[in-house]
């Protein structure tokens, strides 16, 4: 597991446009059907590493109480499942039903999806406002394996908080640790 950070790159920038298939469904999935008047929140998440494992439960509370507020979730896969077949379609079914995710899980076979949102990391999160600018990049809180912090996703709660109430967004943006995106080498 190489550790790797959210990269940093200047926010404002828009939510570039994906068509992907959700494997527990089937179907084809476009960042359209996520757009919200409040806040879209996309998370780049896997089946294998032990530091989204460690936030599922977390990052299923935040959508539960956040998705009847009118924000908006989607989890995006974009490791290489030929090297980690873990994070292969079928299993990411069985991951979704398994933890009753309350939010789409897409698949990215390309894996240009990633590069366009800048992803380094699982987790990765971005949040986008209502016309889908980049206004959070970072991570779900200050919880990770092993430090015995409690998962609240308190920074990603702070953010969506003052976007429902129409505040400024918190400046701390800390980025998000986890496994490195597994790139296909080929």
């Amino acid at each position: 597991m190489a550790l790797a950070f959210t990269a940093k790159i200047e926010l404002g920038y828009h939510a570039p446009a994906f068509n992907l298939m959700e494997p527990l469904t089937g179907k084809f999935r476009s960042l359209n059907e996520f757009t919200s008047e409040v806040a879209t929140v996309v998370m780049f998440i896997c089946n294998h590493c032990p530091y989204v494992k460690h936030v599922n439960q977390g990052l299923i509370k935040l959508a539960n109480d956040y998705i009847g507020k009118g924000v908006e979730f989607v989890a995006i896969n974009s490791n290489d499942a030929t090297t980690y077949p873990e994070d292969a379609p079928e299993r990411m079914i069985e991951s979704a039903k398994a933890l009753n995710y309350p939010f789409p899980y897409l698949y990215d076979a390309t894996q240009q999806t990633a590069r366009d949102y800048y992803a380094s990391c699982t987790p990765d999160f971005s949040i986008f406002d209502k016309s889908l600018a980049c206004v959070y990049r970072g991570q779900l809180d200050d919880s990770r394996p092993g430090n015995n912090l409690l998962v609240t996703g308190a920074d990603i709660r702070a953010v969506l908080d003052a976007m429902l109430l129409r505040q400024p967004i918190p400046k701390s943006q800390i980025p998000s640790a986890g496994c490195s995106i597994k790139w296909n080498p080929n």
